[in-house]
């Protein structure tokens, strides 16, 4: 079976502090190249950005990039 296929970019923004979170989740932050709120970076909508989003999903905000 294929993986499935995206297309596009997103704009991830952190929102949330990581004080008092898990480790999981901060080290997800890194890899996303999110350093502080309000830092905003642009990533390939592919299965790895969107499985690292979904694990920190209540600390970050989502858009589709244009």
């Amino acid at each position: 079976m294929a993986a499935p296929t995206y297309e596009g970019k997103l704009k991830v923004t952190q929102t949330r502090s990581v004080i008092g979170g898990k480790q999981n989740q901060r080290d997800t932050l890194r890899s996303l190249g999110l350093k502080r709120i309000g830092h905003t970076v642009e990533r390939d909508a592919d299965a790895v950005t969107l499985g690292m989003i979904h694990t920190v999903s209540h600390l970050v905000k989502v858009e589709e990039a244009k």
